[in-house]
């Protein structure tokens, strides 16, 4: 029966893709000639002449609405890749929206007291029927909790599970085929956006994990007057219910209303990118599905906005490593240094180590130099990525799995930037909280942090040091030239292990100075600090001297 419902699904998708002409792909970019004959020759082809005649992307957008919520999704998150695709393509694709019918109130109900334990009636002391919104994982019901406080209540669309499942085995099959028959198959890596789309989407399945991320988030961000995360009712939460605070507040792409109101729109726009690399650099923690209906304006003090965040399914994070190389490469383009972005794309190991630096840098600056200095009204950050990628495609620069949702993330921010304020300095804007990130993280601040970081495991350590110098000496001994062997060598073997041991030595000193430094209270002191920490810090600066002679 399985077997029967996976093919029938199968049909119901080819007969779309023939109504819409996206078989035209496989016509125009496959090497199958068998492929080629079987498109041109079925009766789907030639039942829809008018659909056909429409431009290709609109097409591919209508095939994926018809197909359902599942591919609509997968279509929103493709037209993030622009690696990948067409820019016409990319761009009519991200116009989806999850505008999806409702389920039954009653389906919503029976799911929300099999998950809960008990009836709507005793858990709410009042529950709307009618659902606020619906999209194509879950919809939202408003609420009142017998506290008194204004909820919203989001359930799972029922049997969401059974129908990814079923589509993402199929769109693996799909996969599969294009990258045999299409002749550009295996640099597209069809089958690694679908794996890439496949853990997006289950992880969107588990509320829990939504409520978990909000709650992280809004830990993050307690004390800002930037952006505000609604409060998760954790009593209320399980995997298949989530129930958050409801939030008043002004959609942000309703542009008119928030200049009524007197909302600073410049200020506003700011935020929004101070926001983003807010969550990028400072918390590596960021909400990956920023679009406008995700964000909303408080009604309060309009002439110092705050951002209002919702739907928290999608979050992004990078390793550090990945951040510091992210956060060098943008402070090199902003200060138009392509040398140093060409430079740095080799050293993360983005490009292969043989590429020609100064030939990616040329190129890089021949995409680059001309957005400079023009507001962002004049710029689209999609062309410039869809130029990027086709400069750094010449160079064999790999897809980096890791950056995708941050680039989706970007592509968000450009479109509510462009909404809301055209004018927005980008640059401008970016560059102190990336230079402020960077201090805090290569400044001596935060060398203190990691000295107080590894003072514990330094402690542990202490005691062992003496005998792991003797170790290391020892072994050296054993290592030394016979005394056959020329006084000369000896003296270079002697010379060679000299500095190791003073370094080492001198690490031990300083280790022992902050220790003492933070334990002992009593006693003489120089300069504020114990004076043998003052002591052992001299030597070990002596020391370290002397192992660079």
């Amino acid at each position: 029966m399985r077997f029967i419902t996976r093919v029938k699904r199968l049909y119901a998708i080819q007969r779309v893709f023939f109504k819409y002409g996206i078989d035209e792909l496989a016509v125009d970019f496959s090497s199958s000639g068998v492929l080629r004959t079987l498109c041109m020759v079925s009766p789907d082809r030639w039942r829809h002449a008018e659909t056909r005649r429409l431009p290709r992307a609109v097409r591919m957008r209508r095939a994926l609405e018809e197909l359902g919520p599942v591919f609509v999704k997968f279509g929103q998150m493709l037209s993030t890749r622009r690696d990948l695709l067409a820019d016409d393509i990319a761009a009519e694709l991200a116009l989806l929206q999850d505008n999806v019918p409702p389920f039954s109130s009653a389906a919503a109900i029976e799911i929300i007291e099999q998950s809960l334990g008990d009836k709507v009636a005793n858990l709410f002391a009042r529950f709307e029927v009618e659902p606020l919104a619906a999209a194509s994982i879950a919809q939202v019901h408003t609420a009142q909790l017998h506290s008194e406080e204004e909820v919203v209540v989001k359930v799972l669309r029922p049997g969401i599970e059974q129908t990814i499942e079923r589509d993402i085995s199929l769109m693996h099959l799909i996969a599969t085929m294009a990258t045999w028959f299409w002749s550009d198959g295996k640099r597209m890596r069809p089958k690694e956006v679908v794996t890439e789309y496949e853990k997006t989407i289950y992880d969107e399945l588990d509320m829990q994990r939504e409520a978990a991320n909000a709650q992280l988030m809004r830990t993050n961000f307690e004390d800002s007057n930037e952006l505000y995360i609604p409060e998760v009712y954790w009593d209320y939460t399980r995997d298949k219910v989530l129930v958050l605070e409801r939030i008043s507040g002004v959609p942000i792409s309703e542009i008119d209303e928030l200049h009524r109101i007197g909302v600073n729109i410049e200020k506003l726009a700011e935020r929004c990118v101070n926001i983003f690399f807010t969550q990028v650099f400072r918390d590596n923690f960021f909400h990956a599905d920023m679009h406008p209906g995700n964000i909303f304006v408080s009604r309060e003090a309009p002439h110092d906005p705050h951002c209002i965040a919702v739907d928290f399914g999608i979050v992004g994070t990078l390793t550090d490593q990945d951040r510091y190389y992210l956060s060098q490469n943008l402070l090199a383009f902003f200060d138009r240094d392509y040398r140093r972005v060409a430079s740095l794309h080799v050293d993360c190991g983005w490009v292969p180590p043989d590429t020609r630096v100064e030939e990616f840098e040329s190129s890089i600056r021949t995409v680059c130099e001309p957005i400079f200095e023009k507001p962002l009204e004049e710029i689209s950050f999609g062309q410039v990525l869809l130029r990027l990628f086709q400069t750094a495609r010449r160079f064999d620069m790999e897809v980096q799995p890791q950056l995708v949702l941050l680039q989706k993330t970007l592509l968000n921010i450009e479109g509510l930037g462009r909404q809301l304020y055209p004018q927005l300095d980008l640059w401008a804007t970016a560059r102190p909280i990336l230079k402020k990130w960077m201090l805090e993280q290569a400044g001596p601040q935060a060398v203190l942090r990691d000295i107080q970081k590894n003072i514990p495991e330094w402690g542990r350590m202490l005691p062992h040091m003496p005998g792991l110098v003797h170790q290391f000496l020892q072994s050296g001994a054993q290592s030394a030239p016979m005394p056959m062997m020329t006084a000369r060598r000896d003296a270079t073997a002697n010379n060679t292990n000299r500095p190791v041991i003073y370094s080492m030595c001198a690490a031990t000193l300083f280790i022992s100075a902050v220790l003492i430094a933070l334990i002992y209270e009593g006693g003489f002191r120089v300069f504020g600090l114990p004076v043998w920490s003052v002591v052992f810090v001299v030597s070990a600066g002596w020391l370290l001297r002397k192992s660079l002679r």
